[in-house]
């Protein structure tokens, strides 16, 4: 799969945990919750069912009262390896016409230190990718990959 640096935004690092473990924290919404959003906002999943056209939908909750939804769908689920899932559509490929449209590929390989992690945000075009960054995708995205290395670290 091809990368547009004028369309994507990738992040990526080692996580000092085995893939196993960087996995269940992944792919299990109790864990997911504690991790999946930069405090002191917190994240409530709503529906994790992890298959392609599956629904995922997440609702962050702010420190304020703020809310912000984000429903959307699995594309691919590659155990162990691979999770794609998009804000474009919703449960049973439905079409979706969410306030940030995009696809994510999150990816996890062994190394030698633990796992390999890395995501790759894919939009529709330079506006949208810019409004994301500007939105503080580095930030946000950084500091969930950090809550999580945390929690999984731990238990290795």
């Amino acid at each position: 799969m091809t990368e547009d640096p004028g369309l994507d935004l990738t992040i990526s690092r080692i996580i000092k945990a085995p893939r196993p473990i960087v996995w269940e924290a992944w792919t299990d919404p109790g864990q997911m919750e504690e991790w999946w959003c930069p405090k002191p906002w917190r994240a409530e999943v709503r529906a994790f069912d992890l298959r392609p056209g599956g629904a995922f939908d997440t609702l962050m909750h702010g420190p304020d009262g703020e809310e912000n939804p984000n429903p959307g769908s699995f594309l691919e689920v590659v155990p162990m390896e691979r999770i794609v899932f998009t804000t474009a559509l919703t449960e049973g490929w439905r079409p979706a016409a969410p306030w940030l449209s995009m696809t994510a590929i999150v990816t996890m390989k062994d190394h030698g230190d633990g796992t390999g992690y890395s995501a790759v945000v894919k939009h529709a075009d330079r506006e949208t990718r810019d409004r994301h960054e500007e939105l503080g995708f580095y930030d946000g995205w950084n500091a969930n990959i950090e809550q999580l290395a945390a929690i999984v670290e731990k238990r290795a």
